[in-house]
C-alpha cells in the first residue's frame, strides 16, 4: 500500500484532475491520499496572523481545512472514499477502495508535537504511512522538484515542511517527491 500525498497548492493546479483519475484507476486497495490543506489552511494561517490564537488553534483550523480539501477531492473524483482514521482507511482498502484521509482524529485538545507550523500535512502523511506500515510515500508538489535532491535540500528550499527530515528517518519504505506535472508516471512511481 502507498501513500499518496497531493499537496494543498495542487487545488488549484489543472493536472489535478489527472492525478485523480489516475489515482482511482491505479490505486483501487492500493493507495491512500493524503490532502494537503490548500486554501483553506491558508485561510487558518491568515487568520491566525490576524487575531493572534495560539498553535493549537491553527493546528485544528489547519487539519479541518486538510478535512475540507478531502471532500474537495471526492466531488472532483467521486469514486474515492473519504476515511475519517486508519480503521476506516484499513476497511476502504481491504474492499478495493482509494481513501482519501479525512484526519479528524487529528484535532487536538491540548498542544502536543503536532500542534505547530512546522508539522504540515507533508509530515502527517509520512506519520501516517509510518503507521500503516505503506510499502512507499509519493509527494505530489505542484512547484518544480530538483533531481538529486535529499530531505534536507527539500526543506531548505521550501518544498516540504520544516519536520519533514524527522518524519522521514521513522520511515525505511522510498520517499518520493515528485511534481505534478509526472502524473503519467504515477504506475511506474508505485514500484519499490
Amino acid at each position: 500500500m502507498w501513500v499518496v500525498k497531493l499537496g494543498g497548492s495542487l487545488d488549484r493546479n489543472p493536472l489535478l484532475r489527472d492525478w485523480l483519475e489516475m489515482l482511482a484507476l491505479e490505486g483501487r486497495g492500493r493507495v491512500v491520499i493524503v490532502p494537503g490543506g490548500g486554501r483553506f489552511a491558508d485561510v487558518a494561517r491568515e487568520a491566525q496572523q490576524h487575531w493572534g490564537f495560539d498553535d493549537l488553534a491553527g493546528h485544528n483550523l489547519a487539519v479541518l481545512g486538510m478535512a475540507q480539501m478531502a471532500q474537495m477531492l471526492k466531488g472532483l473524483c467521486p469514486a474515492l472514499r473519504c476515511a475519517r482514521d486508519e480503521t476506516e482507511i484499513r476497511a476502504q482498502l481491504a474492499a478495493g477502495a482509494v481513501p482519501v484521509w479525512m484526519p479528524l482524529d487529528l484535532l487536538r485538545e491540548a498542544p502536543d508535537e503536532l500542534t505547530n507550523w512546522g508539522v504540515t500535512s507533508d509530515s502527517l502523511a509520512l506519520r501516517l504511512a509510518a503507521r500503516l506500515q505503506a510499502e512507499g510515500v509519493i509527494m505530489v508538489k505542484s512547484c518544480a522538484v530538483p533531481a538529486g535532491a535529499d530531505e534536507d535540500e527539500f526543506v531548505q528550499a521550501g518544498i516540504v515542511d520544516t519536520e519533514f527530515a524527522a518524519y522521514r528517518a521513522q520511515l525505511e519504505c522510498p520517499v518520493r517527491v515528485v511534481s505534478a506535472t509526472d502524473w503519467e508516471t504515477l504506475p511506474r512511481l508505485m514500484t519499490p
